[in-house]
């Protein structure tokens, strides 16, 4: 007994012998590597107060070719100038003591932000790697070997743990057969390549010179409070680490349940279910306290990092793009479901106009749906399958959460969605209703009710499709939006083309010229080579759809690469099969789980009792 003890005490210290000793045989690779790294970690170490990083960067995306040319000077602990520069996009980001400016030289605009700052989302550069990078990302795991003093853990790990090697002949490194990196001038410059992709980093530790902020003569000049400025561009890259390097807690989050009142979080099969009941100040202030960190990450995806992205692209700042939807939108949303925001807004303690802004994003930006039912299956039973292709890139896969909902006074009901988020994308309520959208054109036309609000109204009111159809037809609508309404009741199912002029809708079995000869008692709708491959599946199959063969059908490449979350309801059961998108697979890709909504509501029920 002691003997084994000792021993497994004494393996983590002849661990730490036997890396201290490479570390001192003279002609190791992590003493090489180690000396060739020394400046570059001096840098990230914060040794130099003022110097000035370039970087050339070969990239192959999609199959075509991108050069960027970046330059990063650091002029003090509270100043610095950023340079990205592409063929499609131009950002220069100034930052003094007082202001900083986003200048974007291909829309000759500039986004001046003057006033005070937030202490954890500000930009100045002394120790902006602990702001920019959470607990969430994986570089976090590392960032305490890159920004070390010294860089022989980091050699340790490139060595031994990567098994980097070195050319005595070349002067390179190599790690694999894919990558190789080679250092020059003492360390100063870095040039790495990793098949068509090429990155050249250059350090001079000369101070630069600081010029003034700067005038723009030439371009147009939109002054934003200086905290909001910051804010986004600093949650949006941490958001962005956490995307593009997400850590274990996001990969395999904790599987931790939770009650408060009016609330409960379950995990079903590695699913996120949050059960809510009672007044809309009840349901958002559980939604806020069950789902805080998931409802900040969703909101962070959308305001930060996707409207930075957006901000950069059109030359507008996206918050007041969003703002201004807002605003057109805001008078058709119901009392009740505005209360209920601003509820989530304090429990997560934000401005209630940012949760608002965050809940009328689908109306900025425009997937596959089908029912089958009758001749068409093997039993009669309607499916109803609803395939979300929308924004994986973005990261909403971590806020995924399917809600069971009972409001006071309303239809209970089943959503689909995302944390933060109160509106409907995909749906069935108590009544058999089902619900699921598809987005068209018509960004800007927002003087009606958002679609997601119409979605969630639907579930909360509607007991009939001839409801659900009346909805539509006598709410103002926005954009245009495609949708398969669904009631397991009556097993009917219709489609529907919305815009802010028109409704059309196309009963089963019908032929349209966007959609095809119709397939009797089925619904079908998509796009491009997705309806048809959509079409050829249910014609082929006709007769004997089951769930199975029915979850079949949104397989890919009926669902796209960016398929966020697929659903089978079985209205008529109460039953939906939820799959969401995780960081490596699209949803169609992923498991199902099986939900009952009956049974749901019968615990919801049961604990208000």
């Amino acid at each position: 007994m002691h003997c084994s003890i000792a021993m497994r005490l004494s393996a983590p210290l002849l661990l730490v012998l036997a890396l201290v000793g490479a570390l001192r045989a003279e002609e190791s690779p992590a003493v090489r590597l180690t000396k060739d790294l020394q400046p570059l970690s001096s840098l990230l170490a914060g040794r130099h107060k003022a110097f000035s990083l370039t970087a050339d960067i070969d990239l192959s995306i999609g199959g075509k070719p991108q050069e960027i040319d970046a330059r990063l000077d650091r002029f003090d602990e509270q100043s610095f100038d950023l340079d990205l520069k592409h063929a499609e996009y131009w950002v220069r980001l100034r930052r003094r003591a007082d202001r900083t400016a986003l200048v974007l030289p291909y829309h000759k605009v500039v986004f001046l932000g003057v006033g005070d700052v937030e202490q954890h989302d500000r930009l100045s550069p002394e120790g902006i790697v602990d702001r920019l990078v959470s607990s969430g990302s994986a570089v976090s795991v590392y960032a305490p070997l890159i920004t070390a003093d010294e860089p022989g853990a980091l050699s340790l790990l490139i060595t031994s743990l990567l098994k980097a090697t070195h050319d005595a002949t070349t002067g390179g490194w190599s790690i694999g057969d894919k990558m190789t990196f080679r250092f020059q001038n003492e360390g100063a410059t870095l040039e790495v390549r990793r098949q068509e992709d090429r990155v050249s980093l250059n350090l001079d530790t000369s101070p630069p010179t600081m010029a003034p902020l700067g005038d723009w003569p030439e371009m147009k000049v939109v002054e934003i409070p200086r905290r909001e400025l910051e804010s986004q561009l600093a949650r949006g890259v941490r958001r962005l680490l956490e995307i593009v390097a997400p850590g274990p807690t996001l990969v395999t989050p904790r599987k931790s349940e939770k009650k408060v009142p009016h609330g409960e979080l379950r995990w079903i099969e590695g699913q996120r279910v949050v059960l809510l009941q009672g007044t809309p100040e009840e349901i958002g202030k559980a939604h806020g306290e069950l789902l805080r960190d998931q409802a900040h990450r969703c909101l962070d995806s959308v305001l930060n990092t996707f409207g930075t992205v957006q901000t950069v692209r059109t030359g507008r700042w996206f918050r007041h793009d969003v703002q201004a939807a807002n605003e057109r939108l805001a008078p058709h949303i119901p009392p009740r479901h505005r209360r209920e925001m601003v509820a989530l807004a304090e429990s997560l303690e934000l401005d209630p106009e940012l949760v608002q802004m965050a809940n009328v994003f689908p109306e900025l930006f425009h997937c596959s749906g089908f029912a089958v039912f009758g001749a068409a299956t093997v039993d009669g039973k309607l499916y109803h399958g609803r395939v979300l292709d929308y924004m994986t890139t973005i990261g909403l896969q971590d806020a995924a959460t399917t809600f069971i909902v009972a409001p006071e006074g309303q239809r209970a009901f089943a959503n689909v969605g995302y944390a933060g988020f109160i509106g409907s994308v995909s749906g069935m309520n108590e009544a058999g209703i089902s619900l699921g959208e598809m987005g068209g054109g018509g960004e800007g036309r927002w003087d009606g009710a958002p679609m997601a609000t119409l979605m969630r109204r639907a579930l909360e009111e509607c007991d009939t499709l001839d409801e659900v159809q009346a909805l539509w037809k006598n709410s103002p609508r926005t954009c245009e939006y495609f949708y398969v309404f669904a009631d397991g009741k009556s097993n009917r199912a219709v489609g529907v083309s919305a815009t802010p002029e028109s409704i059309e809708f196309v009963l089963p079995g019908q032929t349209h010229p966007r959609l095809g000869e119709g397939i009797e008692d089925a619904v079908v709708l998509s796009a491009g080579s997705r309806l048809a491959t959509l079409r050829a599946r249910v014609a082929d199959r006709h007769g004997r759809i089951d769930e199975q063969t029915a979850v079949w059908l949104m397989s890919r490449p009926v669902a796209m690469q960016s398929n966020l979350h697929n659903v089978l309801f079985v209205p008529a059961d109460g039953v939906l099969l939820v799959a969401n998108a995780d960081h490596r697979r699209p949803a169609a890709e992923c498991p199902y789980v099986r939900l009952d909504l009956k049974k749901l509501l019968a615990s919801i029920a049961t604990a208000v009792e």
